[in-house]
């Protein structure tokens, strides 16, 4: 593996090292027990008015993990977990890891198709599922592997009192939990109290041991598994520890980091920079089950000193939309990290307004932990790139036939590192697709780099469409509108969207006259995870193909944004 010149090296911030000992830890086991030991009396999550101590989530994490060897589901097994940010995540995701298990994370709005295939793909031998989502998974459960069910309750981890509230709140008021039947389900706090009379068996877990699988859609529309060892997980959380040191240096002597968890769990950027690094630096993450509720999320901002505020541009957006969140205490906030997609200028700037912190646009995957590059934490001045190369990341700019370009070419965006995954999980040949026999991972991301390292993104090779920081593939859209009697043929392109960042858009061509938007709509509803839905919807005679027949997404998006300037 020939080396890459690091000339960026010379503006990193002072105090963040080129380099970080990915040696530290020998697997996510001993840096969660670790975490358990060092910080047992403070707090590790709280969520919804209920807070859980270190101490708390070793206890609460051995009995799961104890329970699961107990039931044949150690060293190896994938064990999925399909809820929202609430606090038996944590819990389920610790016992697992430390079963020597793998976690199989799983978005709880997937429609029974999509969690079909994870399931399926993953091998799932078991599931911990929040109730409110529990009819999807009866939809689908004779036909995937995954044997083993444990149903949570929202109020399950909240106290005694307050969780029977929650839990009637959530069944018989709000409704939010369809009627459903697992007849050999059990129930998390049945597994948690049976747990607690076990004896958690040590696992020898090492760095190329899986540690997650983390679904990602693929240019063939097909979701697959990132695998991401320890290594690779470890490697990410102690190289944004390093790169955000110029701002976990202001915390006060004595002094442990509250990060707002609003990104949900499942998805990487908050499993890395929320959960893992919070425990390794002793800090609290305040759990957001629901942070599309603004003003519910704003009173739970306003009940807390916090420090740490990682979000998408969506996000930051809404909450500047938001008077009560202008009038928050934000003395102590010192890090505002942004990913999952660019972040505005004009958001950028009334961030930093509105609360004296700017925000910290990076750069990455789930295929790469997802942190390859970020922009400095000592500067408040908006770059409108995505940053330096982190520490221990080679950031390459390649042409289609993988040569290395100079600064200020454009071309492929390519990362080597640590963080990179071990492959696509059973997917030899899309892995082969997209890693370079020097051992860089094509990301489909078109860049060019300046002179002084920084890189900005310019377009997408792939025709993906980046919707509020989730990744959406056209082929998937199409292949399930195709699907449905009334269509003769559609293309899914993504548009600008104000709020989303980009909006998928389906052009359809009739086969049934009579077939309405309404009725397509209804259909994806069905099919689709909300942020896939199509936003907008165009009916045509016809659509435009190249000679061999393949529908031109790019001349119909360029319509699109043609017709709104």
């Amino acid at each position: 593996m020939g080396a890459v010149d690091r000339f960026w090296l010379k503006n990193y911030p002072k105090g963040v090292p080129a380099d970080i000992d990915v040696n530290q830890y020998e697997s996510l086991v001993q840096l969660l027990e670790e975490a358990f030991k060092k910080y047992g009396s403070l707090p590790a999550y709280s969520c919804m008015g209920a807070t859980m101590t270190y101490k708390q989530l070793d206890e609460n994490s051995a009995a799961i993990g104890a329970w699961l060897q107990s039931k044949g589901l150690g060293k190896g097994k994938r064990v999925a977990i399909m809820m929202p940010n609430i606090l038996q995540y944590p819990v389920v995701m610790c016992g697992v890891l430390r079963a020597g298990g793998t976690v199989v994370n799983v978005n709880p709005l997937y429609t029974p198709r999509e969690l079909e295939h994870q399931l399926k793909d993953s091998g799932a031998d078991a599931i911990f599922i929040l109730e409110n989502f529990a009819t999807t998974l009866q939809a689908v459960l004779d036909k995937v592997p995954t044997k083993t069910v444990v149903v949570c309750s929202m109020g399950d981890l909240l106290g005694f009192v307050k969780g029977l509230i929650v839990n009637f709140v959530v069944r018989n008021v709000k409704k939010m939990v369809p009627a459903y039947q697992l007849p050999n389900a059990v129930k998390f706090l049945d597994v948690l109290a049976d747990g607690l009379k076990m004896s958690l068996k040590p696992v020898k877990v090492g760095h190329d041991d899986v540690a997650f699988l983390q679904y990602t859609g693929g240019t063939t529309g097909v979701s697959k598994g990132a695998t991401l060892l320890h290594r690779n997980i470890i490697a990410n959380m102690l190289q944004c520890e390093a790169w955000y040191q110029p701002a976990l240096s202001k915390l006060k002597p004595g002094e442990y980091p509250v990060t707002i968890t609003a990104l949900p769990l499942y998805h990487i950027f908050a499993l890395t920079v929320c959960a893992m690094m919070s425990m390794r630096i002793g800090g609290q993450c305040v759990l957001i089950p629901n942070p599309r509720d603004i003003p519910g999320f704003v009173k739970e901002l306003a009940k807390c000193k916090f420090h740490v505020f990682p979000a998408v541009n969506t996000l930051f957006n809404a909450l500047l939309n938001n008077e009560d969140f202008k009038k928050l205490d934000f003395s102590r906030l010192i890090l505002s990290a942004g990913g999952g997609m660019a972040v505005q200028e004009v958001v950028a700037k009334r961030w930093l307004e509105v609360t004296g912190c700017p925000i910290c646009e990076g750069y990455g995957l789930s295929e790469t932990s997802p942190v390859a590059t970020a922009n400095r934490t000592d500067t408040d001045k908006f770059t409108g790139t995505i940053g330096l190369p982190i520490c221990n990341t080679e950031i390459a700019i390649l042409d289609d036939e993988g040569n290395h370009l100079p600064p200020g070419s454009v071309g492929e965006i390519a990362i080597r590192g640590p963080q990179v995954m071990a492959g696509y999980w059973n997917r030899p040949d899309e892995t082969a697709k997209v890693m370079t026999p020097d051992g860089f991972f094509r990301t489909g991301d078109i860049g060019v780099m300046d002179a002084d390292g920084y890189t900005k993104i310019v377009d997408r090779k792939k025709d993906m469409i980046l919707v509020s920081g989730f990744n959406v593939y056209p082929n998937e859209v199409e292949g399930v509108v195709a699907a449905h009697p009334g269509v003769l043929e559609c293309a899914a392109v993504g548009v600008p969207d104000e709020n989303s960042g980009e909006a998928v858009k389906l052009f359809v061509v009739k086969k049934d006259p009579a077939l309405t938007e309404r009725d397509i709509m209804e259909y994806c509803k069905e099919h689709l995870t909300g942020y896939k839905k199509p936003k907008y919807i165009e009916f045509r005679s016809d659509l435009p193909k190249t000679n061999v027949g393949k529908i031109l997404r790019r001349e119909l998006r360029d319509s699109t944004v043609k017709k709104a300037a």
